[in-house]
């Protein structure tokens, strides 16, 4: 094998509008410029991010008969899971130099694919959310499954890459994962691109000059976003004073929030526009970021907020947010579920916004070179060619 992996495979579960599948198709194009030759290997090829590929990327599309079977084809995670087989076949025809992965369903197919391959391909897998969090008490039907799963699996993977100290921390003692193991990499956003796309209109009203002021959040209509308490912390805030909320995103709770925001009272200064490719244009224009999260790994949102000059506000949930806020000092932290400590921090920000300058330029640690020269460091180590990169300090 090479100390140069000059053939990379991206494995990923798709191309719809998730933070983590922007990043790997961002990845994806920039060791591209680097002169890598890159595939990009996905259980399914669907999704708007497919517009933003390179094409320098080569799209590999496995075509999983399981991942067709009733029961699964409709859900995403058992759909990656089930994708294993054809992702094999890959890996046997293609033999790329290694492989990264990214998400827990995707990592485990990507494991299980190796062995079921038989060829010595080194594996790199991503983990973007804490571990425990992620198959806590809520998760009852499938987390410990899951955790047995991961620790049983990821011992098998040549680096795993983190991408916060959290969720480093909570790989060593939930899925006993030893330290030298783990490399931390922060998500990456290219500032000058989002910036740029900040700059394009919003066909909205809401988003007009001279209206009330515009609360927003961006996420999946999930559990994890924990969005009901940000129609509660609303409500709080317009019985106070005058706001509208919006909530860019989509996804299997929409009708549950729909329903809130009428028994709250605040449907008519509420809005949730579905998916938008460019939520950077309303983060631009919004007075407040408002992120409610039970948990993550990495609040991408967070760092796009105050890359458009949003002041923002997070939950101090289990995951990155508390480090990209820098404890507290660059935009405030709540508990998690507390609708009164969320609507105060956001009345507070809408009385008194910071200047927006200093928001912008707090983020040059995130950029995509940065993220680039760690990961094709890892990637490299993987290989035999150099040791994975430590975690930042």
């Amino acid at each position: 094998m090479t100390s140069d992996p000059g053939h990379l495979a991206l494995f990923l579960s798709g191309l719809g509008g998730g933070g983590a599948q922007r990043r790997v198709v961002t990845l994806a194009g920039a060791f591209a410029d680097r002169g890598h030759r890159v595939d990009l290997v996905v259980a399914s090829a669907d999704g708007p991010l497919r517009t933003e590929l390179s094409p320098a990327v080569r799209l590999v599309p496995l075509d999983s008969r399981c991942a067709r079977l009733p029961g699964i084809a409709s859900r995403r995670g058992p759909r990656v899971v089930a994708s294993f087989p054809a992702l094999a076949r890959y890996l046997a025809r293609e033999r790329p130099d290694v492989v990264l992965s990214t998400s827990n369903p995707a990592n485990l197919a990507c494991l299980w694919a190796r062995t079921w391959a038989r060829v010595p391909i080194p594996v790199v897998v991503s983990v973007n959310v804490q571990l425990s969090a992620a198959t806590g008490e809520r998760q009852r039907a499938w987390g410990p499954l899951l955790r047995a799963l991961v620790r049983r699996t990821y011992a098998k993977a040549d680096a795993i890459v983190a991408n916060s100290q959290e969720v480093a921390d909570d790989l060593l003692w939930s899925a006993g994962v030893p330290p030298e193991r783990i490399a931390v990499i922060y998500n990456h956003l290219d500032a000058a691109a989002i910036r740029a796309r900040a700059r394009e209109p919003v066909k909205h009203p809401w988003a007009a000059p001279g209206g009330p002021p515009l609360v927003l959040a961006v996420g999946k209509l999930k559990h994890q976003k924990d969005f009901p308490t940000l129609l509660r912390a609303f409500a709080r805030v317009r019985a106070v004073r005058p706001a509208r909320l919006v909530i860019l995103g989509e996804g299997e709770d929409r009708d549950r929030l729909e329903r809130l925001a009428r028994e709250l009272g605040v449907a008519a200064d509420t809005a949730l526009p579905g998916f938008v490719t460019n939520p950077f244009a309303w983060m631009a224009r919004a007075a407040v970021f408002a992120h409610s999260s039970a948990w993550e790994g990495f609040a991408n949102v967070l760092c796009e907020a105050l890359t458009c000059g949003c002041p923002v506000v997070s939950t101090d949930c289990p995951g990155g947010a508390s480090e990209i806020l820098d404890h507290g000092a660059i935009g405030p932290l709540v508990p998690v579920g507390d609708d009164r400590a969320l609507a105060d921090a956001i009345l507070a920000l809408l009385s008194d916004p910071p200047d927006p300058e200093p928001l912008r330029a707090s983020f040059a640690r995130f950029s995509v070179d940065a993220a680039v020269d760690r990961y094709l460091n890892v990637l490299l180590g993987a290989c035999g060619g150099v040791d994975a990169a430590p975690a930042p300090t």
